[in-house]
């Protein structure tokens, strides 16, 4: 059942990017997808390598012991989502929350998939430090989104 979930993930993450990622936004998406590799992977080995969280069923088990799905195609697609969709002309209380909801939805899943498949299991974790983690590298990437679309504006004109 738990590989089921997994191809299951990896389908609805394809649907909701070619839903939410029109092609005139491909591009952001792309560098913002790729750009979330980077934290996403250095955080996911980081807290299985500390004993804090581990992932017992998966993709590539046997090269990778963290969640290749979440760190290399999940996160990276929601953090294009986030990116290309944030609310940037509207009100503090509309970007905070924003911000809240993306991290908020993951982690109901997150603490889901830990009481009812073997796909995540905390050891020395609690939800509130995915959210948190969740939050801040959302906002890291958002940070590096608005940076490099700002030097390739003043480089080239609008993307």
């Amino acid at each position: 059942m738990d590989m089921i979930i997994l191809y299951s993930v990896w389908i609805i993450t394809a649907v909701l990017l070619v839903i939410f990622i029109k092609p005139k936004n491909s591009i952001k998406a792309q560098v913002s997808f790729l750009f979330m590799q980077i934290p996403s992977w250095l955080f996911g080995a980081w807290v299985v390598q500390k004993g804090l969280i581990e992932y017992p069923v998966g993709f590539l088990k046997i090269v990778y012991k963290s969640s290749f799905t979440f760190e290399f195609f999940v996160f990276p697609s929601v953090s294009a989502i986030f990116n290309v969709h944030f609310p940037k002309d509207r009100s503090r209380f509309v970007k905070s929350i924003y911000i809240l909801i993306f991290p908020t939805v993951i982690t109901i899943i997150e603490v889901n998939l830990v009481k009812y498949t073997q796909l995540i299991k905390y050891l020395n974790w609690e939800w509130y430090w995915s959210f948190i983690t969740i939050t801040f590298t959302l906002l890291i990437s958002y940070g590096y989104y608005l940076w490099f679309f700002k030097k390739i504006k003043k480089m080239y004109g609008n993307p």
